[in-house]
């Protein structure tokens, strides 16, 4: 547990610093063919640690039953909601759009209980809230009312919540290097035959080196991504790394800080409340410990 929750963290730490350089990226590339491009880095990438970890026995002895749930977790978490996501960041505000995906936490809170039968505990729901409350400072949003855009990227973070739970039963059986390869995986065949279909494969060649550039730097951030959540996933609770993930919001804006020397009143007080939040989730006790256990490393 102990691993697995420092695993979450690390890829709390690795959002906040995504949210914040992607930015810059997606603002010089076109969404899918961005989006599209990370992912098939991020599988060669993977293809080549399943080849150094000899995995591939693993794959030849999959059942047709963790075949069928790898493609749909490659359908449902690596194709799909991307798409649905972007197209929708088009359509509406990225600050509406980013506080709907912070809500993600809650539908798998729902989901875990129902089909994994976890334990959601009090702590779990306060610390909750209290991370979505500090994100809704953060963003300095409060929402009011939903358009198609908003639809679209709610119905992205649901297919992601399903995702995330169907990952977590998947990881009871498989290693995380199996799950991660199915989800980037298949994820990049399916955004490649949409490219196809919509007529922007052409977009990739014309790339430049600046728009490369952007693509390798966030597409390795990517790789550093899905390899700590999905390692700390085998250990830990799904409905509890939903949660703490939620701590990436204040990374990021602790960036922008240090990039611009602004921070208003709004987002100090999100702050604090998504670090009261982590506290309230792993209790004073145990956040001591992996304070510890870090000095110590």
């Amino acid at each position: 547990m102990k691993k697995g929750i420092l695993l979450i963290l690390l890829t709390a730490i690795i959002s906040g610093f995504s949210i914040f350089i992607n930015q810059f990226g997606a603002s010089v590339v076109n969404p899918y063919v961005f989006t599209g491009l990370k992912n098939i880095l991020v599988a060669i990438l993977i293809c080549g640690l399943l080849l150094a970890m000899k995995d591939w026995k693993l794959l030849k002895n999959l059942s047709k039953k963790y075949w069928g749930l790898l493609l749909t977790i490659g359908l449902a978490g690596g194709s799909i909601p991307f798409l649905l996501f972007f197209k929708g960041l088009s359509l509406t505000t990225g600050v509406q759009g980013s506080f709907i995906h912070k809500t993600m936490f809650i539908y798998v809170v729902v989901l875990a209980a129902l089909f994994l039968k976890e334990k959601i505990s009090k702590k779990l729901l306060f610390g909750g809230l209290f991370l979505l409350l500090g994100n809704a400072f953060l963003l300095k949003f409060i929402p009011h009312s939903l358009g198609k855009g908003d639809l679209l990227i709610f119905l992205a973070v649901l297919f992601w919540a399903v995702e995330n739970v169907i990952s977590k039963y998947v990881l009871k059986e498989l290693p995380s290097r199996i799950v991660i390869w199915g989800r980037m995986f298949f994820g990049s065949i399916f955004i490649l035959i949409f490219l196809f279909i919509t007529g922007q494969m052409g977009l990739i060649g014309a790339l430049n080196t600046n728009q490369i550039s952007w693509v390798l730097i966030t597409g390795i951030i990517l790789f550093g991504y899905v390899i700590t959540w999905y390692s700390g996933l085998k250990y830990v609770p799904v409905s509890l790394a939903a949660v703490i993930l939620l701590l990436g919001a204040p990374i990021t804006t602790l960036l922008s800080f240090v990039q611009t020397g602004v921070i208003s009143w709004q987002e100090v007080l999100g702050v604090g409340l998504a670090l009261g939040g982590i506290v309230v989730i792993l209790g004073f006790k145990y956040t001591k410990r992996l304070n510890l256990i870090h000095v110590r490393t």
